[in-house]
């Protein structure tokens, strides 16, 4: 996937969900932990020297797994890059359960099952399709086999 440097810039500008310094290892053989500035923004993990503003890399976190190595320490693999491991170092075994949960919950497939999930129990207490309004009830993206019916149109 390919993204305009200026615009990712301007997104790690952002008040980020979570930051934090982290001990770091990225994938290669060979890398040690670097303390690192740590932004979740959105749905990227974006990374910066502690002495820096700019970034030096960023993870989007879609098609990702994220997995406790460690009291202390969590990895993120990419499914579609299974032996890319990146290895972040926390300062307390809760501030690593923190990570997790908010890394977890960034993806844009996390989003979409709960507006799926929501979307259902809405239509199921009121009869509506709460979708309806905006015009978007019928978009693939938002489809689900939950036995709503197709919107009216």
């Amino acid at each position: 996937m390919r993204f305009n440097e200026k615009e990712l810039v301007f997104l790690s500008r952002q008040p980020p969900e979570r930051a934090a310094e982290l001990g770091m290892r990225g994938p290669k053989k060979g890398d040690v932990v670097k303390r690192r500035v740590v932004k979740l923004i959105v749905n990227f993990l974006f990374y910066f020297r502690t002495d820096e503003d700019e970034p030096i890399g960023a993870l989007l976190l879609e098609q990702c797994r994220v997995e406790r190595e460690d009291d202390q320490v969590f990895s993120i693999v990419f499914l579609d890059e299974a032996e890319r491991k990146y290895l972040f170092e926390c300062d307390s075994q809760e501030q690593c359960v923190e990570w997790i949960d908010a890394i977890v919950k960034a993806s844009y497939e996390f989003m979409r099952k709960n507006l799926i999930y929501y979307r259902t129990e809405i239509h199921r207490l009121t009869g509506t399709d709460p979708l309806e309004q905006y015009g978007i009830s019928d978009e693939t993206r938002f489809q689900v086999n939950t036995g709503l019916p197709p919107a009216a149109t």
